[in-house]
């Protein structure tokens, strides 16, 4: 089975949350830039609003898609200790590593929240989106991140990841919502005819698109 692009996996995805629908105290956190198309599909069928969380994959030396952690705009570290060890990174190299990311999170705060900061999500039912996982770290890292901000449920909602994967991040959602979990796993772009990246631009267009849906649905106000 594979989706069409990423904008089918979340209209698929909608069916299983339709208990969410006008949840007052729900918000979508995609993770951009490709849970963010995801999430957009999620925010038109169940009308709740969309806003990022921003969390950047650390990649080991040499092999970027490889990850050794990652790092969340709130400033928490998700580390897998394993795998730094793997690769013989030495702490300065570490944290050279970890301020390139911290670097590109303020680039992509300033551009897609035009100096607006992480709603609060105190009591909140927040949905988690991504496009799909692999080793699972910008998510998890982002689930811990978000898990201290005090939501009053937190949930999952990814097309397709491997089975072990899945596992580990189950254990740190509240509910785990999910398409697909092939085994064996290679890669999430396989389970997509279209894999095109997501610009940043595209993730703007989204957000903004979002927004506008949300303000046509509010009743307006009575006239004084």
């Amino acid at each position: 089975m594979t989706f069409k692009n990423r904008e089918e996996a979340g209209r698929q995805l909608v069916a299983k949350l339709l208990h969410y629908r006008d949840d007052p105290h729900g918000l979508i956190l995609a993770l951009p830039r490709g849970g963010v198309a995801v999430g957009y599909q999620l925010s038109l069928a169940l009308h709740l609003p969309l806003d990022v969380f921003i969390t950047r994959k650390i990649g080991a030396p040499g092999n970027p898609e490889y990850a050794i952690g990652a790092v969340t705009e709130t400033g928490s570290h998700y580390l897998n200790q394993e795998a730094i060890g793997s690769c013989g990174l030495s702490r300065y190299e570490l944290e050279r590593l970890i301020h390139s990311q911290e670097q590109e999170i303020a680039r992509r705060k300033h551009l897609y929240r035009q100096g607006r900061p992480l709603p609060l999500l105190t009591g909140r039912t927040v949905l988690l989106v991504d496009d799909g996982i692999a080793t699972g770290a910008t998510f998890l890292a982002s689930a811990l991140a978000i898990r201290n901000l005090q939501p009053r449920r937190l949930v999952g909602v990814i097309p397709v990841g491997p089975p072990s994967t899945i596992r580990e991040v189950r254990s740190h959602v509240d509910e785990l919502v999910i398409l697909m979990t092939p085994d064996p796993f290679d890669a999430v772009g396989n389970f997509f005819v279209d894999f095109t990246q997501v610009e940043d631009r595209d993730v703007l267009e989204y957000l903004n698109l979002a927004e506008e849906a949300m303000l046509t649905r509010m009743p307006s106000s009575p006239a004084s």
